[in-house]
């Protein structure tokens, strides 16, 4: 490759990484835990001295399982996806909770994005749409802010479209 079609060398005209989000931070899941704990050990005491005992170990488990149900949440949140426009290209790529990635590269002149639009709710769903591949994007994101990303992808597209700018001397 020479440096004249270097593809690495243009300059980008959009980039987004969006990821799922999580309202609880490290701090507040602390402090609901040991609140959800302390008050589920009171409770398991009251039953333990009234004589049921079996009921302290099932105040135990709650909090072990909304303990669990948090840690999964948390994991989930690893989830992201990156896109990025470029005069020649733009590229999705989804990494999974896991760590799996997929990634898809499309011109940008035969790409649109495609919305499904609720009267109600708004942009309920986005959509890359390239010969005949149609690529979901954004659903991480809230309506409001999908019609944000959405906004700026299309005027990224428009951009790609109309091609890099020159400087006539």
């Amino acid at each position: 490759m020479t440096p004249d079609n270097d593809v690495s060398a243009e300059p980008t005209i959009f980039s987004a990484t969006i990821t799922p989000h999580r309202s609880l931070g490290r701090v507040g899941f602390l402090v609901l835990m040991l609140v959800f704990g302390g008050i589920s050990f009171v409770a398991g005491m009251v039953f333990l001295i009234a004589g049921a005992w079996p009921v302290f170990g099932f105040f135990g488990l709650d909090v072990l399982l909304v303990y669990w149900a948090f840690r999964a949440n948390y994991r989930a949140a690893a989830a992201y996806e990156q896109v990025t426009v470029t005069p020649s290209e733009l590229t999705l790529r989804k990494v999974s909770a896991r760590g799996i990635a997929s990634e898809w590269t499309l011109n940008p002149v035969w790409t649109r994005l495609d919305q499904e639009i609720h009267p109600e709710y708004g942009v309920e769903r986005l959509f890359l749409v390239s010969r005949g591949r149609k690529l979901a994007v954004g659903n991480a994101l809230s309506p409001a802010e999908r019609e944000d990303f959405a906004t700026a992808l299309a005027a990224a597209l428009g951009a790609a479209k109309r091609g890099p700018i020159r400087n006539s001397l």
